[in-house]
């Protein structure tokens, strides 16, 4: 007999959404034993970051939500800003400190979750199941028997594609002296930053309140910055486009999202799967990954409670990762103007529907209409062209690290800080 029925490998997002859902028993269903393995503190443990996603209605992880918007502006590099409520849906951020506390005090009154720090060497297909061979926190290794084995541990080579462009950025969360933003509205893209070579930039603003907000400085291109230009960017960004004035950087936040058509194997072995953004669960038009992991993670759970194969299902459409596709290559060679091609998008497509499309839950019709909104010409080309486009494997780069934050004067308190 395994060691235990279900071994999920890392407790980032994905794996602590899986042990979540198993979490507990559900009467009629099956309570598979589980095992979280997570790595122990230093180097393999991510910094905290920040998930956004949008969805209607309640979810299961609420109460780690840290706040919650239905309006979104998109603001051109020249001209009025494009605004639109989202309601039903709302734009939630959900901080990786809150949400892995949430996960974590849960799992600790869960009878058939156990939480093991370790880190993972290999894992071993074998007949029946698979043994995840690991080293403990003493230097010891050891051998964890289970009957499937979920690996949500980030990848280190990215699978062959066609094109692959970096979702790269910088942020501060920062507090001000006076109260300079709205805390009705999210700016999803702010096209007023200056634009790279090649590729496309802007800026991002989650505000917490009229004093305090998550600030971003975003790129998608072939290539990361250098630590000081990603600090100079998000400088240009607060003081000259922005103009917030006297502020206090509180934390910072920096990342590396790969956006690519690359196919990501779902599955590593007979008993061995992949989830998260390991296993596709990134949007590659978008970046966005919380979704997608909790649509896949919410059928293994559903999967393995009814005794059925966990095979995680793609999460997005087939005809959406084309269309994807087909926007990567746009930009990638050029022929579309991001700024531009985005900006057309939100101002001549309602944002609700265009929001749904990037989570996957249009209709085909509705699909077409949003194509048609985008510059057909260059998309048109870059779709007859990519069939014949060779597949390159794409090493991922080391998540840049971010600059030291610099002591700044504590502003004197608000009344709303």
């Amino acid at each position: 007999m395994p060691d235990t029925d279900v071994a999920v490998v890392g407790a980032g997002a994905a794996g602590l959404s899986l042990a979540h859902r198993l979490a507990g028993h559900v009467p009629g269903l099956r309570t598979p034993s589980v095992v979280l393995v997570d790595a122990p503190p230093g180097p393999l443990r991510p910094p905290p970051r920040t998930w956004c996603y949008w969805t209607a209605g309640t979810g299961r992880f609420d109460a780690a939500v840290r706040a919650e918007w239905r309006r979104l502006r998109v603001r051109p590099r020249t001209g009025a800003p494009v605004e639109g409520d989202i309601d039903p849906l709302r734009y939630r951020m959900i901080r990786s400190d809150d949400f892995e506390r949430l996960v974590s005090r849960d799992l600790a009154r869960s009878p058939n979750v156990r939480c093991l720090e370790a880190t993972v060497d290999t894992l071993e297909d074998v007949s029946g199941g698979a043994h995840v061979h690991l080293r403990d926190t003493d230097g010891r290794t050891r051998m964890l028997s289970a009957r499937w084995v979920f690996d949500s541990r980030p990848l280190g080579s990215l699978p062959a594609a066609r094109t692959t462009l970096l979702q790269h950025f910088h942020g501060w969360f920062v507090r001000t002296a006076r109260p300079v933003f709205d805390p009705s509205a999210v700016e999803l893209m702010d096209f007023r930053t200056p634009q790279p070579a090649h590729g496309l930039s802007f800026g991002y603003v989650l505000p917490t309140g009229p004093y305090e907000a998550l600030v971003e400085y975003t790129e998608f291109s072939l290539r990361t910055l250098e630590p000081d230009r990603y600090e100079a960017a998000v400088r240009h960004y607060a003081d000259e486009v922005l103009r917030l004035g006297e502020r206090q950087v509180l934390a910072t936040e920096t990342g590396v999202i790969p956006m690519t058509d690359a196919p990501f194997a779902r599955q590593s072995g007979a008993s061995v799967f992949r989830i998260g953004a390991a296993g596709g669960a990134t949007r590659p038009a978008t970046g966005y990954t919380f979704a997608g992991l909790q649509r896949q993670t919410r059928a293994v759970a559903a999967a393995l409670r009814r005794g059925r194969r966990p095979v995680p299902p793609a999460a997005h459409p087939a005809r959406h990762r084309a269309m994807d596709a087909v926007l990567l290559r746009a930009l990638d060679s050029g022929r579309a103007d991001g700024p531009d091609l985005f900006g057309r998008l939100f101002t001549r497509v309602p944002m609700t529907r265009l929001l749904r499309f990037l989570d996957g839950d249009t209709h085909p019709h509705e699909d077409l209409s949003i194509g048609l909104r985008t510059p057909v010409g260059p998309m048109l080309r870059s779709a007859l062209e990519l069939p014949r486009l060779p597949r390159r494997p794409h090493d991922l780069p080391t998540a840049p690290r971010p600059p030291a934050l610099r002591a700044t004067p504590r502003l004197p308190p608000t009344e709303t800080a």
